[in-house]
Formats: structure tokens, C-alpha cells, sequence
């Protein structure tokens, strides 16, 4: 199973602004650049919503590649999210942590890889089971 390492954001660090390109950059054809770098971003305050309840954790393993979730990978993770079918959620089971998609149906909750060579885990009944909060952002370094 693979692991994560949970680490709190603290709201009393300092945060600095990067310079922020005000235009759309294409994915596709090149076309003239619109924008100017015109204002900074926080990246705290941009993909952090409830500083109080979200945590970082740095994905190690490689069962969601699929959902694009890659070894080395920084998860932020926000505990006010209310879990649902089909979130990617980090999860504490049996004494471990680890992160996938989350599955509900008639018979129980199950955790999904997004990797096929990896099986789906069905929540047992005795298991010691906690969804720790749902990802919200995924930072990558490419």
C-alpha cells in the first residue's frame, strides 16, 4: 500500500507573492502574449481555503498515476471537505495512511487505485478506518 507523509500548513508563516501573468497562456497554437505581469499570486491563499483544517502530504508510490498523482507529488489536503463517492481522499486504515478514490456502494466503502496493477481494498467492518480529508490541489514538479 502506498504511503504519504501528513504535514500541517501553518497560517503564521510568511507568504511571498510570485509574479503573476494576467493572460491565458495556450495549451494548444502559440498565439501573441495579451498579458502583462501585472500583479502577484499567493499560492496559499489561491489554492488554500480553510487554512485551519488543511494539511500537505508528499505521495509516495505510485498506485494513483492514473488520476495523475505521481510519486514525489505535494497533496493539499482539506479536512473541512465532506467525503462523497468518487473524491480522492486521504485515508487512515489499519494503522497506515495512504490516498485514493473513494467508492460507495450497498455493500460498503472501497478504496480505488487509479493504477490497474494495483487491487481495490473493500473496508472491512473491524477495520480501524478514517477519511483524514479530501485533496483539493495537486502540486507537481515537472
Amino acid at each position: 500500500m502506498d504511503k504519504i507523509t501528513i504535514s500541517e500548513v501553518k497560517s503564521e508563516e510568511k507568504t511571498s507573492g510570485l509574479q503573476f501573468f494576467e493572460g491565458r497562456i495556450q495549451a494548444g497554437f502559440p498565439s501573441p502574449a495579451q498579458g502583462e505581469y501585472a500583479d502577484t499570486i499567493d499560492l496559499n491563499r489561491a489554492l488554500i481555503t480553510n487554512p485551519a483544517s488543511t494539511f500537505c502530504a508528499r505521495v509516495i508510490g505510485n498506485s494513483m498515476v492514473d488520476a495523475g498523482i505521481n510519486e514525489g507529488d505535494l497533496l493539499i489536503i482539506d479536512r473541512s471537505i465532506t467525503p462523497h463517492d468518487g473524491c480522492i481522499a486521504v485515508c487512515f486504515i489499519d494503522g497506515d495512511f495512504t490516498v485514493k478514490r473513494l467508492a460507495v456502494r450497498d455493500d460498503g466503502v472501497y478504496l480505488q487505485p487509479a493504477n490497474a496493477t494495483f487491487p481495490e481494498l473493500k473496508v472491512g467492518e473491524c477495520s480501524d478506518f478514517q477519511v483524514w480529508g479530501v485533496v483539493s490541489h495537486i502540486v507537481k514538479k515537472v
